[in-house]
């Protein structure tokens, strides 16, 4: 709820400094058909929760950025 600040999150994975999490294998197809491995996880922190926590920016080789608040239920684009 509320305004999340995503640019340090963006900056890092832009910048190589943040590393991916895992392959974002895409299996709900909330997002474009791409072929295997295309996508890759990284957490963005949740304040309040230990551990990865349900937020995540969902980055395509071809510079694309979705935002999830809810664990893959739903995505923002951020570009």
């Amino acid at each position: 709820r509320g305004v999340v600040d995503v640019r340090a999150t963006v900056e890092g994975i832009q910048s190589g400094r943040l590393a991916a999490r895992d392959v974002f294998r895409n299996a709900e197809g909330l997002l474009p058909s791409k072929p295997a491995a295309y996508y890759r996880e990284f957490v963005h922190p949740t304040p309040g929760v230990s551990g990865a926590g349900p937020q995540r920016i969902v980055a395509g080789q071809g510079g694309q950025l979705y935002y999830t608040p809810d664990h893959y239920r739903t995505f923002i684009p951020l570009n």
